[in-house]
């Protein structure tokens, strides 16, 4: 492991935005985010394999009067995004290291108001398909934490992870789905505010066009 890496996965251990294995609230956040957290009762919203957190903290400083949480399983990444929520004084976002799998164990039923699912893994591989963030196996989870006026988000340039979404969220059962398959030639596109992941930023230069949906669970 590197140096660098090394000293961001340290730091988490010093800062109170990044909740982790060892921490006293890693155990008992279920259920508590609003009052024991943010104490607060605004909306909270999820990124799911937030990597370094762009979308948290961007939706955190279009959004003040929500309260945001970026998961990731690797630490070093997380330690990006809370850095730059300190210095920008963002105290409505938080991170969660753990694996996406094992979300329900962090947030209880009717917990979140939102999850954004940003340039997920693709996993383009038939034979792991069922690892997409976006499989029925992962829908069942977000189900259950997502009130029932909520929001699903997906952004990606993978259309075979996107036509796949699709398909999954027909047969799932969901409603009000909105898509498009070039979100900056849309009209949806000023629903974005002009956040990019990393990923996001590399993709649109080189010309590729970004796919976006929202829908909510049935």
């Amino acid at each position: 492991m590197g140096r660098q890496k090394l000293r961001r996965i340290n730091q988490n251990a010093l800062v109170s935005n990044v909740l982790e294995s060892g921490k006293p609230l890693y155990e008992t956040i279920k259920g508590n985010w609003n009052e024991t957290y943010f104490q607060n009762n605004w909306p909270l919203v999820l990124e799911l394999a937030c990597g370094k957190g762009e979308y948290s903290v961007g939706l955190a400083e279009v959004f003040p009067e929500k309260n945001f949480v970026g998961v990731d399983v690797k630490g070093d990444r997380l330690a990006v995004g809370s850095k730059q929520a300190i210095e920008n004084q963002l105290f409505n976002v938080a991170f969660l290291r753990t694996n996406v799998i094992f979300i329900e164990d962090f947030f209880a039923e009717n917990e979140v108001s939102e999850i954004w699912l940003t340039f997920p893994d693709p996993f383009n591989i038939k034979q792991r398909e069922r690892r997409r963030l976006t499989h029925s196996l992962f829908l069942e989870r977000y189900k259950r934490i997502m009130r029932p006026e909520g929001w699903l988000h997906l952004k990606t340039d993978n259309q075979e992870l996107f036509d796949f979404t699709i398909q999954e969220l027909e047969s799932f059962g969901i409603c009000h789905l909105v898509h498009t398959y070039d979100l900056y030639q849309s009209a949806l596109n000023k629903d974005h505010f002009g956040i990019k992941t990393r990923f996001e930023q590399i993709f649109t230069e080189k010309g590729f066009p970004v796919h976006y949906l929202r829908c909510q669970f049935k």
